[in-house]
């Protein structure tokens, strides 16, 4: 169990979930200390404000946490950072899918990347009981949270392509999985010549990290995440604003990483398959250039028009090797555009996929995990802002629109139309705190789909 929580109930403060609306209510039934205490003090209920009643020893009693309506359960986030050292717990009648929002909210505040500065420990935990939420479910969630975001977290020059395979390795070798990889001059005798080009100019040589774990007879999950472990830009190379967060640009391998982790330590009756392409997309006298035509593991031929659309590149490979097993489900995972962005903003990731069933399930997933997606679409007529005169298509339509979606087009060259895919472009970074979500690296669309695929391959 996570140290954010306890099983001990003995002794615990309870925390009293009050609506905005049913303040007035709720204090009308108090006794006259407990108005006098409320009014004093101007509790308002106003979601994620809280105020700690003490009895007349001066021992803390009660603590009152303001809320919007009934799934306004991220609040309890405040409570976990803020709430003075002790155990606690929830004195509400919440169904189970309310108590399991308020124990992620609390766990996903409790996250500290420590590292490289010392915060102090926090020191309030919160009562858990097997009897209000699915404890195994919610620490499998939890810990793959944590781990999407340490990895994303930490500076380039600690997360190498060799790093994020070892990061990769200990994940397998906790739960049980295997893991393979082919780096440097090996990718071109193995056949992966785009995770190769980009990757060259970096005095850390590219990789494949190639995961596996599960019972072959199970149905075929495969995961594929972008690994770009810096982005420069290459050389068509980025300004100094634009490349502050691109120790951010391997989130996709991250968060295919904490999926990995979930299924596994759920132990999903799945045939899991994991696939890397880890690169540094850096500028040296051997970077690939603009103009140049590069040819990838499935054979077609791509003209650089911007050595920055460097992640479908690599994602190219990965899934055409991906494609070849003819999985039940291929999900990709990237930061792959500012285009995205500008579309859904930060907290909401984009969603494409031609399998409208599949975008229906996964949404519906997002949305009960208060954890949103949006579904572009993959417009095939947009497939001519692609065009080349030299060779089968360009990585990057020269055109100011639909950025999103032309990355998406690009993808879908390279997995059948046979196969259930869906890709997720993703932002994988807080830009300030919010309650449950401290600034910095963040798991986007990670549980809509650990929820997904619990609910399809869960016996």
């Amino acid at each position: 169990m996570l140290n954010c929580f306890t099983q001990m109930e003995e002794g615990a403060v309870p925390i009293i979930p009050i609506y905005e609306d049913q303040l007035a209510n709720w204090s009308e039934q108090q006794e006259e200390r407990v108005k006098n205490w409320v009014n004093s003090i101007g509790f308002r209920a106003k979601s994620g404000t809280f105020g700690l009643l003490c009895d007349a020893t001066g021992k803390l009693e009660k603590v009152l946490l303001g809320m919007t309506h009934a799934k306004d359960l991220a609040v309890f986030g405040q409570l976990a950072v803020n709430l003075p050292k002790g155990h606690y717990k929830i004195a509400a009648a919440f169904d189970k899918e309310q108590y399991y929002q308020a124990f992620l909210a609390w766990g996903m505040a409790s996250y500290q990347f420590t590292p490289f500065k010392k915060f102090p420990p926090l020191e309030a935990k919160l009562y858990l009981s097997e009897n209000d939420v699915h404890s195994a479910y919610l620490e499998a969630v939890l810990r793959a949270i944590y781990l999407v975001r340490d990895l994303i977290n930490t500076p380039a020059d600690d997360m190498t392509p060799g790093d994020l395979m070892e990061a990769a390795s200990h994940v397998a070798e906790e739960l049980g999985g295997k893991v393979k990889h082919i780096f440097g001059d090996e990718l071109l005798k193995a056949g992966y010549p785009t995770i190769y080009a980009v990757g060259r100019a970096s005095q850390h040589p590219p990789g494949l990290i190639d995961l596996h774990w599960g019972n072959p007879s199970h149905p075929k999950v495969t995961l594929v995440g972008k690994g770009v472990c810096f982005d420069t830009g290459g050389l068509d190379i980025k300004n100094a604003s634009s490349m502050a967060l691109m120790k951010k640009d391997m989130a996709g391998a991250a968060h295919v990483l904490g999926l990995a982790r979930i299924i596994m330590a759920l132990k999903l009756p799945v045939n899991l398959r994991v696939l890397i392409p880890a690169v540094e997309n850096a500028v040296s006298g051997d970077s690939y250039h603009p103009g140049d035509v590069l040819v990838t593991r499935k054979g077609l031929t791509v003209e650089v028009t911007n050595t920055d659309a460097e992640g479908r590149l690599v994602l190219s490979d990965a899934l055409h090797e991906a494609a070849t097993e003819k999985p039940e489900l291929l999900l990709d995972f990237a930061t792959l555009t500012g285009a995205a962005r500008v579309a859904l903003g930060t907290d909401i990731a984009a969603l494409f996929t031609p399998d409208d069933e599949l975008a229906a399930s996964l949404m519906a997933c997002g949305k009960a995990e208060n954890d949103l997606l949006w579904r572009l679409p993959i417009h095939a007529p947009y497939r001519k802002m692609l065009d080349s005169r030299i060779a089968d298509l360009t990585n990057s339509s020269q055109a100011p629109y639909a950025g999103a979606i032309t990355a998406a087009v690009f993808l879908k060259e390279f997995v059948p139309d046979d196969i259930a895919w869906a890709h997720f472009d993703i932002m994988a970074w807080n830009t300030s705190s919010k309650p449950a979500a401290p600034e910095g690296g963040e798991a986007c669309a990670l549980r809509a789909v650990a929820r997904y695929l619990y609910e399809r391959f869960a016996p």
